[in-house]
Parts: structure tokens; sequence; C-alpha cells
């Protein structure tokens, strides 16, 4: 694909006679400023050399291996890599299921052999090692993904890594409440298949546990434990492979290098409308905060990425791409990652299977035929949400109720009169659209150009993102969990909207020095509204309902003034300097597109006020807690099952908020009763996390093994339960003295003790 094919400047030079260490150098920088950013943060050196030697032995080499085979044409390299990793992460699920069932999983860094060996072996697999690329990524393409990566990664070092240690180090840390929960589940499936609930021993965990599957095998293979894997390695990892991955899929689907690196840009680095210091959410967030508070999400997006390019060649490519096509490759592409996503996140499948309803809907409608390969498509991601719903889930639906606009009804006001009400509807609707779906701007641009006449990959893409929106607007979650639809549907807005803006940039037709201009403007922009947002940003709470999107608001009706302007003036503009001339539309989309780049500085800037990753639910995180379970993680066996006095976050007025999660987190064992909210079965009921144990003989047996412990108690506790180990908090309540007659004492701190059962 030559340059003037993709809107840029024609190249003086062929990029495939550039020096290699030229071609390689953004990529080089980019993972040396991840390393720099997680040296800073404390990490390991050694566990940085570790993960990276397993990214690339594990993930990257049996993963790019199997991609090529499935391909029919080399594109580029960083697309081999990128898809390939994805594929490995596949691959890397089937094994760890695997080993794990078969109580060997520390044997799971040997699973690369199995695709290696075949690879090395069979004369017409070893072509795949060495492949010529009839294209090379563009020199400023390449650059722009790298400052792309690092930019997100110091963001994520300023409201994650640098407050969140991987150890607590004092008695006054306090941690986002879910991070513990997560880590219980990586450190089950370290040794289960499938996982059980770890603070309920015994108990199905009917959940999407296929990213906590990723953070077991990334320890397992690696060796560098799980928490330092949590806490510092996979998140940027993660992050960084789907912001290639956005960027490669775009210049996939839309022949266009840089709409991809746009769609990067727009996912990565353009923030929330929000303009607030991060301590309130307003609807959810797109990329703020929701990289790192939840993993399994960024996990999905560089399964369903890859699974959007497979779909999109099925459903029909644009005209005119010159990039090669996947060929029948993308059907097994299109299974395999299907299959990955089942359990990658809820939320993806539901808004896979729309985005191809609304293509097939409007083929029909437009050609008045069937799309056979839609269809086909269609029937396969039906097959995966069954699955997922019948076996992942067991019909469990974790508090999701139809709930039409539950997530926009807190900020209307109540008792108004009808007239007033509607108007606040409006209002908080729009907000909802300023705030999350101002970056898809770009695709109202592409609608315009095509004249409402998209390519079917296009209808494709506008049907993922109306369905994300769509759903969230439809159901309810009472922890807001249905806004993950959103976060799903952007995925494939920004691939969109990137289009649309590439678009508009090539009929703008902006010489070298236009690119330069517009560039630093765009720039000066965001760095302009970044300064003026952290001076104004607001950081207490207001009562009212709707105090919340009032400065959302507000801002858009300040820079609603400007723009009215600037389009008043424009055509005196023009006559002043006709360069601008057909250059309006450009300009303003840009500006719309950036106008959210404040976002992710204020996140960041929140942990200055707030602790631990901003104003998010907090819990405490005592490092004496964590010197116990991490105590018990080393003396004890994976199957080991502990029982413990603390199930409480606190007590409200007698009730047990019951989310306790540290002991099953740290320990990464199973735990008999700790804190049990967040098991299915209790997700969506009314009394929500005060709800009692539903076991009352099973808690009262636990509690009496400290309270009042006899020796045929706790030979019931071994026998019947499998525990073997009990961890009393002295803060919660002191075990009884009868019980250093009964057990041993093998460990104890300022809070905690650790008792072995005989």
């Amino acid at each position: 694909m030559t340059a003037v094919a993709t809107g840029a400047a024609p190249a003086a030079v062929d990029p495939r006679r550039r020096p290699a260490a030229l071609r390689f150098a953004p990529a080089v920088a980019g993972y040396a400023a991840v390393a720099a950013v997680l040296l800073a943060a404390g990490t390991p050196a050694g566990a940085i050399a570790r993960w990276t030697a397993y990214a690339a032995l594990a993930v990257l080499l049996p993963g790019t291996l199997v991609f090529r085979a499935l391909r029919r044409r080399p594109h580029t390299l960083v697309e081999d890599l990128a898809m390939g990793a994805a594929v490995g992460l596949v691959l890397e699920l089937v094994a760890w299921a695997g080993f794990t069932a078969a109580g060997l999983p520390g044997w799971l860094r040997l699973w690369p052999l199995a695709v290696v060996a075949p690879f090395a072996a069979v004369p017409g697999l070893r072509r795949h090692w060495r492949v010529r690329y009839p294209t090379v990524a563009p020199a400023g393409w390449a650059w722009s993904l790298a400052g792309v990566v690092a930019g997100f990664t110091l963001y994520l070092y300023g409201s994650f890594l640098a407050v969140n240690p991987v150890l607590p180090t004092d008695e006054g840390q306090a941690q986002y409440i879910d991070l513990a929960f997560q880590l219980s589940i990586a450190g089950a499936a370290t040794h289960q298949v499938p996982p059980e609930v770890p603070q309920v021993a015994g108990e199905p965990l009917h959940y999407h546990w296929f990213g906590f599957a990723h953070l077991a095998a990334t320890s397992l293979v690696s060796g560098v434990d799980l928490p330092t894997v949590l806490f510092r390695l996979a998140v940027p990892a993660l992050c960084a492979l789907a912001a290639v991955l956005v960027a490669v899929v775009g210049w996939r689907i839309s022949g266009r290098p840089y709409a991809g690196v746009v769609a990067a840009a727009l996912l990565f680095t353009v923030g929330e409308f929000g303009f607030e210091s991060g301590w309130r959410q307003l609807f959810g967030s797109q990329a703020t905060f929701i990289v790192w508070g939840s993993p399994s999400m960024t996990y999905s997006w560089v399964l369903l990425l890859p699974l959007v390019a497979a779909l999109g060649e099925l459903v029909g490519r644009a005209r005119g791409v010159s990039v090669p096509a996947l060929g029948r490759g993308a059907w097994v592409l299109a299974a395999v990652l299907l299959a990955a996503s089942t359990g990658a996140k809820a939320s993806s499948l539901p808004v896979v299977l729309a985005a191809l309803a609304v293509t097939a809907a409007v083929t029909l409608v437009s050609r008045r035929r069937l799309p056979r390969r839609v269809l086909v498509a269609a029937g396969l991601a039906l097959a995966a949400q069954g699955f997922a719903t019948a076996v992942l889930f067991a019909f469990e639906s974790h508090g999701v109720v139809l709930d039409p606009l539950s997530g926009l009804r807190p900020y209307v006001p109540t008792g108004r009169p009808a007239g007033v009400t509607a108007l606040w509807w409006v209002l908080v609707g729009l907000a909802f659209l300023l705030n999350l779906q101002l970056r898809v701007a770009g695709a109202a641009a592409l609608l315009r150009l095509h004249r409402g006449r998209l390519e079917p990959v296009q209808v494709f893409l506008l049907g993922g993102a109306l369905a994300g929106p769509a759903i969230y607007l439809l159901v309810g979650h009472p922890g807001s969990s249905n806004q993950y639809f959103t976060r799903t549907g952007f995925a494939f807005g920004v691939l969109l909207s990137a289009w649309g803006w590439v678009e508009v940039a090539e009929r703008a037709a902006l010489t070298s020095r236009g690119r330069w201009l517009l560039g630093a403007g765009t720039a000066g922009f965001a760095v302009l509204l970044t300064a003026v947002q952290l001076d104004s940003a607001t950081s207490s709470p207001a009562v009212p309902a709707y105090a919340p999107v009032l400065p959302l608001l507000r801002w858009a009706a300040v820079l609603a003034v400007p723009a009215v302007l600037v389009f008043l003036c424009w055509p005196a503009l023009v006559g002043r300097w006709p360069g601008l001339a057909g250059r309006g539309g450009l300009v303003l989309l840009t500006a719309v597109l950036a106008a959210g780049a404040p976002g992710l500085v204020l996140d960041a800037a929140a942990t200055r006020v707030y602790r631990n990753g901003g104003a998010y639910p907090v819990v405490a995180m005592p490092a004496s807690r964590v010197e116990a379970a991490r105590w018990v993680h080393a003396h004890s066996a994976p199957g080991d099952v502990l029982a413990t006095n603390a199930h409480c976050r606190e007590v409200v007025d007698g009730w047990c908020d019951a989310r306790s999660f540290w002991l099953s987190g740290y320990a990464e064992r199973s735990v008999l009763v700790e804190g049990w909210a967040f098991a299915p079965r209790m997700v969506g009921r009314p009394d929500g996390p005060y709800a009692p144990f539903w076991d009352a003989d099973r808690q009262r047996a636990n509690d009496e093994a400290f309270t009042a412990p006899t020796a045929t108690g706790l030979a019931a506790l071994r026998d019947r339960y499998g525990v073997r180990w009990l961890v009393v908090d002295r803060q919660v309540g002191a075990e009884a003295p009868a019980l250093r007659t009964l057990a041993d004492l093998r460990f104890e701190n300022s809070r905690t003790a650790v008792y072995r059962l005989r």
C-alpha cells in the first residue's frame, strides 16, 4: 500500500529499505518506556525479564506461527505479531486448562513445544518461521503508536502503579475493593479448573474467569509471583497489546494505516468528556480507571479486536482495500476467538451478536437478500453465547435485569412538573452521549461522507457501536456493571470513528505544513483544556441528583461558544487564508474528538487527593493481614482450605458487609467462609452485600473453631471440608485460649495468627 493510497504524503524512500535499526526503533522505544515505568514503580528487573521471556516464547512465538498458518498472505510484521499474540492467548487458555485439569500446572511452561515442534518438524509448516512482508509500517504510524503506548503507561503509573504497592507496606494501606477479589480468582486458577469461588470453598464460580486464568498462566510459566503479575505486569502489557491491536485492526479493515493509530489514540489517549477530578464516574468510563479496575475488560478487548477483524472480513470487506485478505483462515480465527470471548467478559458476545444482526438486517433491506456468510457467523456467535450461558454462567443473571434507562435515572430529579422532568431527561441523555460517546463522532462524519450508504464492514462496526450503549440503556445492574456493554461497543465505535476522521482528512488533502499545523493546534488545544480543567475541577460531591452532570454540560456549553464563533467567522478566515478552504470540517471534527483529552490526566491527578487509584470504593489492606496470608501461601499446599474469623469489610448497624477477600487473594487458597457477597448466587439480592450467608451450619462450624473450639469440631472441619489452616484476625476477635492446645500455632504478628490443624 503506497503512502498516497493511505492519505499520507508520498515517501521519498521505500520504507522496506530503511535500516532495521530505524524500522524497529519505535517498538524498542515503546517497550523501553513501559519497562522504565515499571522499574520506577518498583518492579524487580528480574520479574520484567522473566515476563518478557514468557511473552516472547510462550505467547508471541506459538501464536504468531499459528496465525501465519491461518492467514492467506502476509501483510506486516506488526500485524502478525499483534494478531499472533491474541491467538497465543487463546492457545494458552487451552493449554492451561489441560495441564491444570491433569494436576500438572507446574509443567505448563512446556506447552509452547506442542506448537513449536510441529512447525519445526513438518516441512509444510517450516516456511512460517521466516516470512517476507510486502508492507512496512510507516514511520509516523509506528512512532505515533509507540507514543500512545508510552503515554497510557504513564497514566497507569499515576493512577494505579504509583499508589498500589505489590504488597502493602504499612497498616494504613487501602486498596480498590475489587482487586483482592480478582487476585483470589487468579490464585484459584493456578490449581483449579474451572476455578471455584475462592471465598467459599467448593462453591461453583459461574463467572467470566478466562482473564484470571491468563494471570495464573502468566505466573506459572514465568515464575513471577501472582501479586506482581496483577499489580505490575499484566495491566500495562494487556493495554499495550490492545493499543497495537486497535491500530492493526483499524488498518486492516479500512485499508488506511492512520485509521488504526487514530483509533488507538481515541481509546488510550483521549479520555471521557467528563471534566471531573476523578471522584465521580457519572455513567462509567471507557478507558480511565476501568483498565486496572477490571483487568478482565482489557483482556476481553485483546480477543474482541482480532475477532472484529475476522468477522469484518466475513461480513464483507470494504471496496478498494489493498490489505491482503485473511482468506478461509478468517473462519477459524472467528470460531476460536468467539470461543475464548465466552468467558473473557460476559458483555462481549451480546454486542457481537447485535452487530451481526444489524448487518444482516441492513443487507436484507438494501440488497433484498439474506447474507449467508453473516448468518453463518451469527450462528457461530449464537452457539458460543449458548455455551457461555449454559455452561460458564449456569443461567445465572448476576443481577442483570431488564430496567430501561436505569443508568440515567439517578441523575433525573423527581417530583418536578412533567415538562421540567422531560427537559432533564433530555439533558441527562445529552450528557451521557457527550460523556461516553463523543469520541465516536467520526462515525457521523463517515455516514455523511457516504450519504448513509455504508460498506458491510462499516455497518458491522456501526451495529456494535450502537449496540453497546443501547444494551446499557435497556438493562440494569445493582453494581452498574451494565456499563461494560458500552465499553465493548466502544471498541467498534473508535474503529469507525477513526475511519471517518481519516476520510475527512483525505478529502481535506492537507499539505505537509498543514498536517504539522493541525497536529500542533490539536496538542495546544488539549494542553490548554487540561490546564484549565486541572485548575477548576471540583472534588466534593454535590447533593442534588442532577449535580454530577452539571460540570459536563457547563463545559460543553463553554466550548460550544468558540465553536459557533469560528463557524460564523470561517468564510472570513478562508478569505484571509485561502488554504483553509475545504478544511473546516476536519478542524471541527479534530477538536470534537480531542475534547476529552484532559480525562486521563484528571483521573491520574485525583490520586493526589484520593489514595490508591482515585476516589473509587476502597477497603483497608493492612500489611499485617497480607503478611499472614503470604506466609500461608508459602507454607501450604494449593489444595489446602483455610478458615478465618474475618468475614466483613465493616459492620453497619449489626449487619456484615461481606466483601472481605484479602485472605483468599493473597494466600491464593480457598477459604471455607470468607466474604460471600460476590458469590454468583448472592449478586443482585435486594440486601446487597449485607445479605447473610446461605449455609448457617457451615458458618457456625467455621466460627466456633475460633470462639469455642473442640477436638471434635476441628476434626469435622478437617475431614468434612478439607480445612488445614486457621487464620485469626485478632482485631476482629481473639481466638479462644483452648485453640492453642488443639492446633499448632505456626505464625503470628501484631494482628494475626495462623494455626495448623493436627
